[in-house]
């Protein structure tokens, strides 16, 4: 299968190479009024083709971040939730009487009359 993967990569290559080749002419881009560019058209192809990928890249890599961000942040409420429940499911402690209470000697006064 990676053989079959490379060889695949590679027609795409030749084809590529193959395309420029053939069309390797100068084409005129006209900037501004007195600007004009002379550039290979298979450069220029390039720089279109760049212009419209990168962008797309960056927002489907921002896309991916902020999902990730959102499930390891959902990942964590859920454990916390597993946390809670199995607290709440764990058996509780009997709950004994409150002893009665001590009675303190009063004191003695601090003034005698």
């Amino acid at each position: 299968m990676q053989f079959l993967k490379a060889l695949f990569w590679f027609l795409i290559l030749g084809l590529i190479a193959a395309f420029a080749v053939t069309n390797w002419h100068p084409v005129e881009i006209q900037l501004w009024s007195s600007l004009v560019a002379d550039v290979n058209l298979p450069f220029l192809l390039l720089i279109v083709f760049l212009i419209g990928f990168l962008p797309m890249v960056v927002i489907y890599h921002t896309t991916r971040w902020r999902s990730r961000q959102r499930i390891a942040m959902l990942e964590r409420t859920v454990e916390e939730l597993r946390n809670l429940q199995a607290a709440a499911a764990a058996p509780a402690m009997p709950i004994q009487a409150d002893p009665a209470p001590v009675e303190t000697p009063a004191a003695p006064p601090l003034v005698t009359p």
